[in-house]
């Protein structure tokens, strides 16, 4: 985290994750996390956002949850990810029941289902934004590639599960990423 962040308020705090939670969607959350934290209040720099991330898809729960909880806490300790978390997840639950209250009432309209694939489309090309910006250097391989284009075109495209997928490409991927021994003598 940036040392220079100045004392920041419990309101400042909620306030920040609640806009995140209230306006970001889907996998799209993670270009929501980082355009405020690092590029607009400046409490990360790009390093420690992406080692929060790491940290935060290795704990059980939403990965939204665990950073606001990494990054309350480093802010304002207990009650700052406190804070944090309640402000990522009130406005959100909040919207969501108001929206499947509607949608009970509605689900008949073509228009509504016209509506929840253009937001599917926004998130699908939010994730892909945020994958580019912070992923580009991890995609110069061509053997990276090679693993992007299999999974997109077996899910995307073959409609394979993506468990298969995953189970199928886990082991090739781990034996092509083995750490390799030194030769002797080189």
């Amino acid at each position: 985290m940036s040392e220079a962040v100045p004392r920041v308020s419990l309101a400042k705090i909620f306030a920040v994750f609640a806009l995140i939670g209230v306006t970001s969607f889907g996998g799209g959350i993670v270009a929501y996390l980082r355009r405020a934290l690092v590029e607009k209040e400046k409490w990360l720099d790009d390093e420690s956002f992406m080692a929060a991330l790491e940290i935060s898809q290795t704990l059980p729960g939403l990965n939204s949850t665990n950073m606001s909880v990494i990054v309350g806490r480093k802010l304002r300790g207990a009650l700052g990810a406190l804070v944090a978390v309640l402000g990522m997840v009130l406005p959100g639950a909040a919207i969501v029941t108001a929206l499947g209250f509607a949608y009970v009432a509605l689900r008949h309209d073509p228009k509504i289902a016209m509506v929840l694939t253009g937001v599917a489309a926004a998130a699908v090309g939010l994730l892909l934004q945020v994958t580019l910006k912070i992923g580009w250097k991890q995609l110069m391989r061509p053997q990276d590639l090679v693993f992007v284009i299999a999974v997109f075109v077996a899910v995307g495209l073959l409609h394979i599960s993506m468990v298969v997928t995953l189970v199928t490409l886990a082991p090739i991927a781990i034996w092509m990423y083995r750490p390799r021994a030194e030769k002797e003598g080189a």
